[in-house]
């Protein structure tokens, strides 16, 4: 009997949870065709079928790590008051179970970001983009008079570097940078920067 399309896509669903799994537990260098096939209780042969090449699979592994993080659920922006800059930089810190495994997937694919061109490139432009949302929220915040005057893209690349080099603190040493201490941390940021304002 031949397979549905229904068939096709719950396998892709399942191949999908099962490269998730991999990357969550082994990071991105764990990635293999045969640890993907291990966890989905599958033969490499199958996986061959969607993924040709490790380059495809990675493609995939990332296309699916962004499309994760733009749809988990976001902080403020509820009952018609903006979201503010301080939800944004909450929403990248490893504050959750969730939040952790993205965030360790994220660091660690790039080693393979930076050894390939166009994964490189990708990756700025991923960053570009958040590093402008940020500045838009910079900017209403100094409109508001929460934050003081200045340049608001130079603010966000310092708001995103500050919360990067948090994330990256918080997943090598979780025992100190626990979840309280990482919003105690923001917060004292923050608090610097809205000190201009008064």
């Amino acid at each position: 009997m031949p397979r549905t399309k229904g068939d096709h896509e719950a396998r892709r669903r399942d191949v999908s949870a099962a490269v998730w799994q991999v990357m969550a537990t082994r990071g991105f260098a764990g990635l293999t065709l045969r640890a993907v096939a291990a966890e989905l209780g599958a033969t490499t042969g199958l996986l061959t079928h969607y993924f040709p090449t490790k380059r495809a699979l990675v493609a995939y592994a990332l296309d699916l790590l962004e499309q994760r993080t733009l749809s988990r659920p976001r902080r403020g922006g509820g009952g018609g008051s903006p979201a503010t800059l301080r939800d944004a930089l909450l929403d990248i810190l490893p504050l959750t179970p969730e939040a952790t495994d993205s965030n360790r997937v994220w660091v660690s694919s790039w080693d393979a970001a930076l050894s390939d061109p166009d994964l490189s490139t990708d990756y700025a432009r991923k960053y570009a983009e958040s590093r402008e949302r940020l500045r838009a929220r910079v900017a209403a915040a100094q409109e508001r008079g929460e934050l003081a005057p200045g340049d608001p893209t130079q603010v966000a690349a310092g708001a995103q570097s500050f919360a990067l080099g948090l994330v990256v603190q918080a997943l090598f040493d979780p025992v100190t940078f626990t979840p309280r201490r990482q919003v105690e941390l923001l917060d004292d940021y923050l608090a610097a920067l809205a000190a201009g304002a008064r």
